[in-house]
């Protein structure tokens, strides 16, 4: 399908909008509004959106004159804006590489298989799917270049780490949100090892606890990567005023397993009374 004939946006939002972006897209995705233009909600998510390609887009030209061209795969990937923003900015231009938006809201992946079609984003694929059950999809290609998760809720980004160690990721970028598995996990355990030390202050209040249990999360999900092969870098996505869930973990495929990784991760889980988790989410860290 042909894409549809560019409109063009008001002079007051062209320094706004980067050189090439398709208006149809943004007005599609709600980024405009449909006389074209912006409020100041959707120019803080243009903001953020942009914000977040120029991350990935370093990652993209890295690997983007292999055969075949770049292979990504967007989990949890809802309406699929990342996943449109990054095609529009640079897969677009090329004639090589694919984009895999993984969801499992069967109406949000209908909604953007059509847009796909109205827009001539023709290698844009769309999998009905959890992250588990994309694994054994005949769908997806044996290895995939880039694994990216925004905003993936609680365990998913631990399912989208598997994705990715399973795939032979070359890279993975992930933006955790809500995790409440260790928090609970905290409250149940009560961490035995540490409960009668003064470290048990950082999570004897609900508040502390669910923010505590979300950083060591994070800092596991980490060592995990670092121990599996990966080298990590940790940063902001965007300002806090925007965003609390705002931890941008970006992994890069080295090859270099890092055994002190292992040990460290092993030793927390123990001291946190979590070992039940080296059977089960960090088993290769066990292994190694």
């Amino acid at each position: 399908m042909k894409p549809p004939k560019a409109s063009i946006a008001p002079a007051s939002i062209v320094s706004e909008i980067w050189p090439g972006q398709s208006i149809e897209l943004l007005k599609e995705l709600h980024i405009l509004t449909r006389d074209a233009k912006l409020n100041q909600d959707t120019r803080r998510k243009l903001k953020q959106v942009y914000h977040l390609f120029r991350f990935i887009e370093k990652l993209l030209l890295e690997i983007s004159d292999r055969d075949g061209g770049v292979t990504l795969a967007d989990h949890g990937a809802g309406k699929s804006y990342l996943g449109f923003i990054i095609y529009d900015l640079f897969f677009k231009g090329r004639s090589k590489g694919r984009i895999y938006g993984v969801e499992a809201r069967a109406e949000l992946v209908q909604k953007s298989v059509e847009l796909a079609e109205r827009l001539g984003f023709d290698r844009m694929s769309f999998l009905n799917s959890s992250v588990a059950a994309a694994l054994q999809s005949g769908e997806l290609p044996e290895q995939i270049d880039i694994v990216t998760a925004l905003h993936a809720c609680d365990t998913v980004t631990d399912d989208v780490i598997a994705f990715g160690l399973a795939k032979k990721a070359k890279y993975m970028v992930l933006v955790p949100c809500c995790q409440a598995e260790l928090a609970g996990l905290l409250r149940r355990n009560k961490a035995v090892s540490l409960s009668r030390t003064t470290l048990a202050e950082l999570w004897a209040h609900p508040l502390h606890k669910r923010e505590f249990g979300s950083h060591v999360t994070n800092v596991l999900r980490c060592l995990y990567l670092e121990a599996s092969g990966y080298d990590v870098s940790v940063t902001e996505l965007v300002g806090w005023e925007h965003s609390m869930k705002n931890e941008l973990i970006i992994a890069r495929h080295t090859g270099h397993i890092k055994r002190k990784a292992a040990t460290r991760l092993s030793a927390l889980l123990q001291e946190f009374g979590l070992e039940q988790l080296l059977d089960t989410r960090y088993r290769l860290a066990q292994s190694i």
